[in-house]
Formats: structure tokens, C-alpha cells, sequence
């Protein structure tokens, strides 16, 4: 029988959190080939975690308290790194617990990762439920990112990677502040699915523009080399033109600088020493087990 752990970080909303434990319970009903837990990393919440009570088709639900608030990223990287120490596993999924990554998707993470036997599986957005102006937005996110990095970044944190392949992100410094990105530059061969990005559960969607663009600030600095050849080879092109955009060009210039400086500061944090300490973020867990 395979071992899938399935990963979400959670920030208060433990009401989400209840409803997505009866969602996956349902999903996993399908598989009688596979035992599932599920880990969730409360990201210093200061809503107290609820009792829950184990439903029939997962083996455990582990709460992993954070010390302190630290997001998304580094909640994913505690998480990983504790699944790949404390279970045997073949498989994690990583998911939100908020309802924007729909339980249902993950039967079709499931048997691509069982028609590709061995390869890692993204769930590639191809829908969006946020509105008009987010969306362009979002366009605009990934049409930098491309040019910047020559990486396409169509998916998030939504995912069922192998073993191996977390055995191998873990150790990469830059997870702290992106799982997707750091997969994408690690792992040659990903498969994928198309999914859509579902509707909160409980409450407006907590993705902002301004967390929009520290987003893609972090996805882009995991790409670094990528951008500081390309940005140079911008300036050079708009050193030629000049003469002809005048203003234009220059205002270019100085934009691109200082956006090198921002992904310079971003990937200059002491990873090493954050991922080597991680275990310390780690208060205590709660668990329910069978």
C-alpha cells in the first residue's frame, strides 16, 4: 500500500481547515490502494486549533505548531522537511487549506502521478475565480516572470511531488521563499493537470495586489542568474536605443536596476542557517490518530 502525506499551512482560519478535512475524506474514499495522513502547519495562529475527530479514510492528522507567523513558503519547507523525517511516505501532496486548491483535483494529482509512475505532478491553473482586475494583474505577474527568467510559472504550491524529488528541494536554500519556483528550477521532468483555482471557503480571497507582487518578487529571485544575464542584456539593448526613445529608454533603465536590487536583497537572506534551524520554528504537535 503507498503512503501519501498530504501538506497545508493554515493562519486562523480553522474553519476552512474543518471543512477541507471532510473534502479530502471524501476524495480519498475513491483509493483503497493508498493510506493518507494529513500534516497541517499552523502558522502562528492566534485562533486556537480545533478537536477534531479522525474521519474513516486518514490514517492521522498531525498539527504542527509554529513558533511565530512566517508564511506560506517556509510553513511548506517545515513541512517537508518533518514529513520526509518523521513518516514513511511515497508521495506528499501540498495544497491550501482555505479551499482555492479544490480537494476534488486531487484524484487527478493521483492517477497522472500513476500513468507517469515516478515523476512529480503540478496542478496547472487554467481558471482563476478572482476578479477582472486581480486576473490582468496576475497575466502581468507571469508575463515578467517569463521575461525575466524564460520560466513559464503556471502553477503554485499544488502539487504531488515524489520522495525523491522533496529529498531534493529540501536541500535547496531558496524554498524559504518559494516551493513552486525552487521545483521548477530542480526538477527537470514535471507532469501536470489542469485545475481551477476554487473559491474561498469562508471569506474574501487574502491574496492582495501588494501580495501579489512580493509573490512574484520571491518566485522570480529563485531564478537570479536567469535574471541578472537577462536584465543586463536589456540594458545593453537600451543603451543602443537611447538615441531614439530618449527619456523612455532611461526610465527603463533605472526600473530594471532597481527591480535587480529587490531580487538581489530577496535571495541574499541567510537560507542555509533558516533551513537548518527550521526544527526550532516547530513549538509542538497535536495529533489524531486511529
Amino acid at each position: 500500500m503507498k503512503n501519501i502525506v498530504i501538506i497545508t499551512p493554515v493562519y486562523n482560519d480553522w474553519e476552512s481547515f474543518t471543512k477541507l478535512v471532510n473534502e479530502i475524506n471524501k476524495v480519498t474514499s475513491a483509493f483503497k490502494d493508498i493510506s493518507f495522513s494529513l500534516i497541517a502547519i499552523n502558522d502562528g495562529s492566534k485562533e486556537k486549533a480545533p478537536s477534531l475527530s479522525l474521519p474513516s479514510n486518514l490514517k492521522m492528522i498531525e498539527i504542527l505548531n509554529m513558533r511565530i507567523n512566517q508564511g506560506h513558503a517556509i510553513c511548506i519547507a517545515n513541512g517537508i522537511k518533518y514529513a520526509l523525517k518523521n513518516y514513511q511516505l511515497d508521495n506528499l501532496i501540498l495544497m491550501d487549506a482555505d479551499g482555492e486548491d479544490r480537494p476534488e483535483e486531487i484524484s487527478d494529482l493521483i492517477f497522472k502521478a500513476k500513468e507517469l509512475q515516478n515523476v512529480s505532478v503540478v496542478a496547472k491553473r487554467v481558471k482563476r475565480s478572482e476578479g477582472p482586475i486581480f486576473t490582468f494583474f496576475y497575466s502581468l505577474h507571469k508575463a515578467l516572470t517569463l521575461i525575466f527568467t524564460g520560466k513559464l510559472m503556471n502553477f503554485g504550491h499544488y502539487s504531488l511531488i515524489t520522495k525523491n524529488d522533496a529529498k531534493t528541494i529540501i536541500k535547496e536554500p531558496t524554498i524559504i521563499y518559494c516551493f513552486a519556483s525552487t521545483l521548477k528550477n530542480k526538477i527537470a521532468n514535471l507532469g501536470n493537470i489542469n485545475c481551477i483555482r476554487g473559491k474561498r471557503y469562508f471569506g474574501p480571497s487574502k491574496m492582495s495586489l501588494f501580495k501579489l507582487i512580493i509573490h512574484s518578487f520571491s518566485i522570480i529571485a529563485v531564478f537570479k542568474m536567469n535574471v541578472f544575464i537577462r536584465s543586463a542584456l536589456f540594458l545593453v539593448l537600451l543603451s543602443y536605443l537611447q538615441p531614439y526613445v530618449g527619456l523612455i529608454s532611461t526610465i527603463l533603465q533605472i526600473t530594471i536596476v532597481i527591480f535587480n536590487i529587490f531580487i538581489y536583497m530577496i535571495s541574499t537572506k541567510s537560507n542555509k542557517k533558516i533551513l537548518e534551524n527550521m526544527d526550532l520554528e516547530l513549538v509542538d504537535t497535536d495529533k489524531v490518530i486511529h
